[in-house]
């Protein structure tokens, strides 16, 4: 199973952990998409930016 997670929001005014976080998940500005494998690791660094993104699961 895979996560495809989208930006929907801007890191502007965000803390800085957060701002890393999407940089981490590979993503840098609104409306970039980036698929991801679903691993607990994963779930933990979008756990930290709900407001920011939105996840779909894909079924591999």
């Amino acid at each position: 199973m895979a996560l495809k997670v989208t930006q929907t929001r801007s890191a502007i005014g965000s803390k800085p952990k957060q701002r890393g976080t999407l940089r981490a998940l590979g993503l840098g500005r609104i409306g970039k998409t980036h698929t991801l494998p679903d691993r607990p690791e994963i779930r933990g660094m979008l756990a930290r930016v709900p407001h920011l993104v939105e996840v779909e699961e894909l079924a591999d």
